[in-house]
């Protein structure tokens, strides 16, 4: 662990183990701006536009990985984070602390913990009501993968009919959401996303993952995120645990926790665990899926 100057920004924290690197934003966040191989490729969209900006006093893209609350709505949702954090040393983990939103009386804390060998980071992402009242939200961690490669996420066991008859799986869409948009991959037992450059339009979808996980395939890497299901509990976007987006620039890998009712002085967690692969051949149907991609998640 060590402060860095990273794209403009001066006041960087390094975290590294002997294979993989993260770089936490100082300037501006909580913000993970990189997170990679050593040597390699950054597995986050960093936007040129923004690199090295501070102190703007609307919202800031920077791509990376942040902390958001759900539902998405203006202006809450987009409360800047373009002020200084600060970094706290705990020993086992390092925390970063924003200053509380203006806007909404949020504190975003998150905690960054990295193996001591293994390509693996652990991440607890935590909103803090320092407000007078009592407000409803969702933690919501956002990760801005680089151009060029595809979403994974698995759906529910799949039977047969007539066994079956209750519903299985839920899919929330959007109002640009276009199922036929050749992005899609729509498998038996997985979903993907593809990123595209020379696409017009956005695209979205909302899932309820109990499986707990979903990939990024980027150029023989992969990239898991690991997460919670929690069964009964109110999820956001009619009961999503997993989001995924895409423009021309990016595709992000989002998931959330369940609404609560934060009271005044309260904290609510949610935590992700993340790994990192390589040489890991791109996956294009279900079948690929279970032979390159479930190895390295079980």
């Amino acid at each position: 662990m060590k402060k860095v100057a990273y794209q403009g920004w001066k006041n960087c924290l390094r975290l590294a183990n002997k294979s993989i690197e993260l770089i936490v934003t100082g300037d501006v966040g909580p913000r993970v701006i990189r997170f990679g191989f050593i040597g390699g490729a950054n597995e986050f969209y960093e936007d040129p536009a923004s690199l090295g900006k501070k102190g703007a006093k609307k919202w800031v893209f920077y791509g990376g990985h942040r902390l958001w609350h759900a539902p998405e709505v203006e202006p809450r949702t987009y409360a800047p984070d373009n002020a200084p954090v600060a970094f706290e040393d705990h020993g086992k983990f390092t925390r970063v602390v924003q200053p509380v939103e203006a806007s909404t009386g949020i504190r975003k804390e998150i905690d960054l913990s990295i193996d001591a060998k293994k390509p693996r980071v652990r991440l607890v992402h935590r909103l803090a009501n320092t407000g007078p009242w009592a407000v409803e939200l969702a933690p919501w961690a956002i990760s801005v993968m680089a151009p060029g490669g595809r979403c994974i996420f698995p759906l529910p066991p799949r039977g047969p009919h007539p066994v079956n008859l209750p519903p299985k799986s839920l899919l929330s869409m959007w109002a640009y959401t276009d199922m036929n948009d050749p992005r899609w991959t729509w498998g038996r037992r997985y979903i993907h996303l593809r990123q595209d450059a020379g696409a017009r339009e956005p695209q979205k979808i909302g899932a309820a993952v109990h499986d707990g996980w979903a990939a990024y395939a980027n150029g023989g890497r992969l990239f898991v995120k690991r997460f919670a299901w929690a069964p009964g509990a109110n999820y956001p976007d009619f009961g999503c645990n997993f989001e995924t987006f895409t423009n021309r620039a990016m595709l992000e890998v989002e998931t959330l926790g369940p609404t609560v009712t934060l009271q005044p002085g309260a904290s609510v967690e949610h935590v992700e665990a993340w790994s990192l692969f390589d040489g890991v051949a791109e996956p294009f149907n279900d079948e690929d899926v279970e032979k390159f991609v479930l190895p390295r998640i079980k």
